[in-house]
This record gives C-alpha cells, sequence and structure tokens, in this order.
C-alpha cells in the first residue's frame, strides 16, 4: 500500500513537472538518486561503525562462548557424577544448571539486544549526515528531486542520475576535515 501511495505521488509529481517544463520552457529538470545502503557500507564513517559493531559483537561472542563453556563442564560433570551423588546434591547441580542456563539466555538476549541498539545508534547518525549532505547537494548543484535508490522505490534509473558516489565522496571530505584540523 505504502509503495502504492509513493508511487502515485511520484507519478503525478513527475506529471506536474512536464506541465511546468511545457508552461514555462525550462530546458532539463535535474533529478538524481542515492542508495543510503552503498554509502553505509562505502563511506569512511560507514566502514568505521561497521568495523566498531563488529568488535562489540567478538566481544560479546567471547563472554557468551565462555558462559557456555562454563556450562557444558557443568553438564558434563552431573553426568558423570550422578551415579554418585546425593538426591539432595543432585537437585542441587541441577538447580545451579538451571540457574545458568536462564543466566546464559538473558545474557544472549541482551547481548543482541545492545549490538541491535549500537547499530541503530551509528547507522542513525551516518544518514543524519548524508541528508544533510544530499539537501546540500540538492541545492548547490540544482536538483528538483533526489530519490533514494535502495527503498525499493526507485524500479529504473540512468546512471547518470545516480549520485552516490559523490555523496559518499563529499561525506568522506567532511568526516575528515574535522580531523585534519585536530593535527
Amino acid at each position: 500500500m505504502k509503495t502504492k501511495l509513493i508511487i502515485c505521488i511520484l507519478s503525478l509529481f513527475t506529471f506536474h513537472l512536464s506541465l511546468a517544463t511545457f508552461s514555462f520552457g525550462v530546458d532539463s529538470i535535474k533529478v538524481g538518486c542515492v542508495d543510503f545502503h552503498k554509502v553505509l557500507n562505502e563511506s569512511d564513517a560507514g566502514k568505521k561503525a561497521k568495523s566498531d559493531l563488529e568488535s562489540l559483537i567478538k566481544s560479546k561472542q567471547s563472554i557468551i562462548d565462555e558462559k557456555g563453556k562454563a556450562i557444558e563442564k557443568l553438564k558434563s560433570d552431573l553426568e558423570k557424577q550422578v551415579s554418585v551423588l546425593s538426591a539432595e546434591a543432585k537437585k542441587s547441580k541441577e538447580e545451579e544448571l538451571e540457574k545458568m542456563l536462564r543466566e546464559y539466555q538473558r545474557l544472549v538476549q541482551d547481548s543482541q539486544a545492545e549490538v541491535k541498539k549500537k547499530e541503530l545508534e551509528l547507522t542513525d547518525a551516518i544518514i543524519k549526515e548524508i541528508r544533510e549532505i544530499v539537501e546540500r547537494i540538492g541545492e548547490e548543484e540544482g536538483y528538483i528531486l533526489i530519490v533514494e535508490k535502495a527503498g525499493s522505490i526507485v524500479l529504473y534509473s540512468k546512471k547518470d542520475i545516480d549520485i552516490t558516489d559523490t555523496i559518499i565522496k563529499k561525506y568522506n571530505e567532511l568526516k575528515a576535515t574535522p580531523a585534519k584540523k585536530k593535527k
């Protein structure tokens, strides 16, 4: 439904632009598209965010693996000792194992939530900055419309209207400038 609405709006906008071109004799209409997914993956800030996220995932995974090994050891010990343990000691070990399993599951859930939150934080900050650059380029270079290519809204576009590489270049320059000033 949302896609149909967007297509309808774009169609009306295009029709309106064709009338404006006819009415006012405008020679050309400048339209562009940007692949945000590509910018996130190929810009310096996007690569750094991905690296930071991978580091967080590795640290969380090592903690999870460590906890998993402790559970496996306790489980193995319990299986080996089951015949020599009293009923009370066996029950105590089983309860300890269950408690560790619950803690493990909680740890996994909390880690996943933290990684997801960090990913949203990093990508939201980058997308906000990219939108500002897109707006500035749109104004400076005379675009009347710039659409997001990765949102599955653009079904076809000529290669020469894709300004993604320009956005990546400008974004990298913007992020590199403060670093140069600090040195």
